[in-house]
C-alpha cells in the first residue's frame, strides 16, 4: 500500500494570526531566535497497492487541489511513500 503524507499551509501573501500567536508564544518562553511561524494541516492518505507511480501523484494532486485546500488562500505540498 502506499501512503501519500499532504501539507497543506496558508499562501504565504495570506496573514497568518494562529501562526504569529504561536511565534509570540514561543518567544515569550524563550525561544526568540525563531522569526516566523507558519501553522497548516497534515494529512496521510492510504492509496491502493495497483496504483503507478503517476496515477498516485495525479490522484493525491487532484484530491489537495479539489477537497483538501482552499485554492483561493492555501497552497499544498506532499511526498508520496512506497
Amino acid at each position: 500500500m502506499m501512503k501519500a503524507h499532504v501539507y497543506v499551509t496558508l499562501k504565504t501573501s495570506v496573514l497568518d494570526p494562529q501562526g504569529q500567536t504561536i511565534q509570540n508564544a514561543l518567544r515569550k518562553i524563550g525561544y526568540d531566535k525563531v522569526e516566523g511561524v507558519r501553522q497548516g494541516k497534515y494529512f496521510v492518505l492510504d492509496l491502493e497497492s495497483g496504483l503507478s507511480g503517476d496515477q498516485a501523484r495525479e490522484q493525491v494532486e487532484k484530491i489537495a487541489r479539489d477537497v483538501l485546500t482552499n485554492p483561493i488562500i492555501e497552497e499544498f505540498t506532499y511526498r508520496i511513500e512506497e
